[in-house]
């Protein structure tokens, strides 16, 4: 997973309010085995409507999404952050997420922005008007061209492992030197758990005993 500390740029002023998950990437594009391309499905049926802003030139690229109240909400799967990924945003904006949502995008290196829905109403303001949007978790606020500023906040251990770029994997090797003093002193106590031969089993059938 890539680290973050900032995230810099135009942001989509999306704005809708429970947006669930089929809407983010509809269901028929779970069937891929890869994360690529899930960008191309992502807001599938919204860009199906004239004049959406995820069609707009002017926000090609941008890696902020502005969205409204528990966005993300409805089913659990992954290809949500996935697919925003894929598109290039690397931080969302909203009031209110769902848990697992903010779960899987943190596990994707998004970084899951809570703020009040009167900040975000601004930060759409800007968006609307070409300004751009800062996302700083050094200093956990966001900012933007005319001067604003608003602090947020993020749980510590996900805000360490967006700041370190720390998924399930890195975090567990973090742990190697742990885990091999383990795995080593429990081969030493009890070594026919790693070969599967249990020595005392064997020695009852030699003997003939049931």
């Amino acid at each position: 997973m890539k680290a973050v500390e900032r995230v810099s740029g135009r942001a989509i002023p999306y704005g809708a309010k429970n947006v669930d998950t089929d809407v983010i990437i509809p269901a028929k594009w779970l069937k891929t085995i890869t994360r690529e391309g899930l960008g191309e499905g992502a807001f599938e049926t919204v860009r199906q409507q004239s004049g959406n802003v995820f069609d707009d030139p002017a926000y090609d690229g941008a890696p902020i999404l502005i969205a409204g109240d528990n966005f993300g909400c409805g089913s659990s799967r992954e290809h949500a952050a996935w697919a925003l990924l894929d598109m290039g945003v690397r931080a969302v904006i909203a009031p209110s997420f769902s848990d697992i949502f903010s779960g899987n995008a943190v596990k994707n290196g998004i970084v899951p922005v809570v703020l009040p829905a009167e900040a975000v109403d601004r930060l759409l303001d800007v968006a609307r008007e070409g300004g751009e949007v800062t996302v700083d978790l050094e200093t956990s606020t966001v900012t933007t061209d005319y001067q604003d500023r608003f602090p947020f906040e993020l749980d510590p251990f996900r805000r360490h492992c967006l700041l370190n770029g720390l998924d399930e994997v890195a975090l567990t090797l973090e742990r190697d030197d742990a885990i091999s003093t383990y795995e080593h002193r429990r081969e030493t106590a009890r070594g026919w758990l790693a070969t599967g031969t249990d020595t005392n089993a064997n020695a009852i059938r030699e003997e003939g005993r049931p």
